[in-house]
């Protein structure tokens, strides 16, 4: 079974606009429901942005738990699967969480996403990109 595009897109269009646990609630329903290799797919993305959520609340230990899981579990499914660019995905979640565990937990506040209503969702550096 193949994963479904339309859930799957709006759940990466709340990633992409820093509604990381809206996200995971619409692909965690996916996941309940996929088959592999779909479903260790969406557990990697799921893991990010619930590490990226972490990273929100300043939960350092959450962020870098989390981010760390995403990323082991993303890295077979490069250089993209279900049109998503995993490579890109995987590059810059790796580097933040190199950054993460490189500055401790002091580091949380200059690596957490800020929401400015004035520049939106196109200022949030953690993006998943598509493949056309």
């Amino acid at each position: 079974m193949a994963i479904a595009p339309e859930p799957l897109d709006r759940g990466i269009t709340q990633f992409n606009g820093g509604e990381f646990y809206a996200c995971h609630d619409i692909l965690e329903d996916l996941w309940m429901e996929a088959g592999e290799p779909d479903r260790t797919f969406l557990q990697g993305v799921l893991q990010v942005a619930v590490g990226l959520y972490h990273l929100t609340n300043h939960n350092w230990q959450g962020a870098v738990t989390l981010l760390g899981n995403g990323v082991n579990r993303l890295r077979p499914y490069g250089p993209t699967y279900a049109e998503v660019d995993v490579d890109h995905l995987l590059d810059w979640s790796t580097a933040l969480l190199v950054q993460l565990q490189q500055g401790g937990p002091e580091s949380i506040a200059a690596s957490a996403p800020t929401t400015d209503e004035a520049e939106g969702a196109a200022a949030l550096p953690y993006r998943i990109r598509y493949i056309s």
